[in-house]
């Protein structure tokens, strides 16, 4: 009976004291729901910089910016504009932030009214040449790229190539099937190419060009890169590239030669602008003020020498010495007017050698 009496007073003291805590714990839990949360903003970002500076790029940038993280979007240039416009053709694009492709790219989405004017934080400090002149500049960039032929020596060798100085040595029949560049609707090195010659030679002489170093093409690649890579590899033995992956091959070891043709060699900005109807405003701007920072253009000149705060710029190994200074007059406003017509026409006569697209 003692058992029982005891029993029924220590579950009443419990009882009562569920029915005091209950309200309380609910209390607690209500308040730690209703903290603010550290949410991170998720920016979608169309890029065509290479592979390799994606996610350095991405951890310094979260270093600073928690809040924001990057998610990616990469393909090479001709490839992610011509997505970046079906988008806004259909009136929807779906990145917030158009960065690191070809000022060209970005001055054909700004004819269509989809960038945002911005000045980021820190564009007083950037060269001219990197930025829209327009203030606020609708896009800015950080660093350029260049064309080269990467002339692959022991290749050479075996086939009695000799090393060409200029592009008009590209026509020689000794080079008949062994040349390869990219494809100018895909890359944006192909495009900055053909256009470099059209700028170079005039706009007959260019096509004329084009038609006689097609004899000589054994492929067109759908990447920039590729045709270093295939010539490093001794697929073919001379490919019409860009500077910097020459100069990451040779450091790898590639009996590759760099040869900056002496008309001179087409370039392009890498350069970057905000989609206007992004829903993350305040966080697309957070990343265009740090792509053109101090910070962020370490990263850069470790892949490229020519950088748009020229102070800061040290040189990269393998990089011939000359690039800047055989770098032509470019005119991007013409390059962008005229992309599409040349585009066209360019595939229309050439594509037949085009490698398929996987």
């Amino acid at each position: 009976m003692h058992f029982i009496k005891m029993f029924l007073r220590q579950n009443k003291r419990r009882s009562v004291f569920v029915r005091i805590a209950i309200p309380f714990i609910i209390l607690i839990l209500g308040l730690l729901i209703s903290l603010p949360v550290n949410a991170v903003t998720r920016l979608t970002v169309y890029t065509a910089l290479e592979a390799e500076e994606l996610e350095p790029l991405r951890q310094a940038f979260r270093a600073e910016n928690p809040d924001v993280d990057i998610n990616w979007v990469r393909d090479s240039t001709g490839i992610i504009t011509a997505k970046m416009l079906a988008e806004i053709d259909a009136g929807n694009p779906q990145a917030d932030v158009f960065l690191g492709t070809s000022a060209t790219s970005l001055l054909v989405v700004d004819s269509k009214g989809w960038l945002l004017p911005y000045s980021p934080k820190g564009l007083e400090k950037l060269d001219a040449k990197f930025r829209d002149k327009r203030n606020p500049p609708h896009w800015v960039g950080v660093d350029a790229y260049a064309a080269v032929v990467c002339y692959n020596t022991v290749e050479a060798k075996k086939h009695n190539l000799p090393k060409p100085s200029s592009w008009q040595d590209l026509l020689k029949p000794v080079y008949r099937n062994h040349l390869v560049m990219p494809n100018p609707n895909s890359s944006g090195t192909g495009f900055l190419t053909v256009s470099s010659w059209l700028q170079i030679m005039g706009e007959d002489a260019g096509w004329k060009f084009m038609d006689k170093i097609h004899q000589n093409m054994a492929r067109y690649t759908h990447s920039g890169s590729k045709p270093c890579r295939l010539a490093a590899a001794g697929e073919h033995a001379i490919g019409i590239s860009f500077v910097f992956r020459g100069a990451k091959l040779i450091k790898k070891g590639a009996p590759l030669e760099l040869v900056l043709p002496v008309e001179g060699i087409g370039w392009e900005v890498e350069a970057s602008g905000i989609i206007k109807n992004t829903k993350k405003l305040a966080a697309a701007k957070k990343l265009m003020d740090w792509h053109i920072s101090p910070n962020a253009m370490k990263i850069y000149n470790q892949y490229l020498p020519i950088i748009a705060i020229p102070e800061m710029a040290t040189p990269v190994p393998h990089f011939p010495d000359n690039t800047l200074e055989k770098m032509i007059n470019n005119d991007f406003g013409w390059a962008a007017s005229n992309r599409s017509s040349i585009l066209g026409k360019w595939q229309k006569r050439y594509d037949a050698k085009s490698d398929p697209k996987g």
